[in-house]
């Protein structure tokens, strides 16, 4: 168990660490998103769901330039985007990232426009969403491995 240790007054005080703290981290996250309120929101979910960074890109060159700066756990990317309208082409680039590629969720007005070998990546929030549902999805499973992936194509 956790402990938020405290020194007052020359005191050690130990407390228990909140739920919130304890949870499985995030990691880093790569949140392509246009629409700043949005992104100001799913922001401040993730990082209070554990997210130790979250990178806000609103076009897909500032992704692609966010992608060769940096590794990400994750990546919550808006299929529409103001300069490109294939986002969801951002997940088959990340899907070739080595053996452990980020998590991947789609975020969109039109699920429908995704097309469905892409939809299987991650899974799809449909415009307005619930963030909580986004953290819970992102934190809840192990991120598969090259050689799972494969036997998931294969069989």
């Amino acid at each position: 168990m956790g402990a938020n240790i405290t020194k007052t007054a020359g005191k050690i005080v130990r407390k228990a660490m909140p739920a919130k703290s304890r949870a499985k981290s995030l990691g880093r996250v790569l949140l392509v998103e246009d629409d700043a309120v949005l992104a100001m929101s799913l922001e401040d979910a993730l990082r209070q769901g554990g997210a130790s960074k979250v990178d806000i890109c609103s076009s897909m060159s500032a992704t692609m330039a966010a992608l060769d700066k940096a590794n990400y756990d994750a990546l919550v990317i808006d299929v529409h985007l103001a300069d490109r309208d294939d986002g969801w082409a951002l997940a088959e680039f990340v899907s070739l990232l080595g053996p452990r590629p980020p998590r991947i969720a789609f975020s969109t007005g039109s699920p429908e426009a995704i097309p469905a070998e892409i939809a299987e990546m991650g899974p799809v929030f449909e415009k307005p969403y619930d963030p909580a549902h986004l953290v819970e999805e992102l934190s809840g499973g192990k991120r598969k491995g090259f050689i799972a992936r494969l036997r998931g194509a294969i069989g």
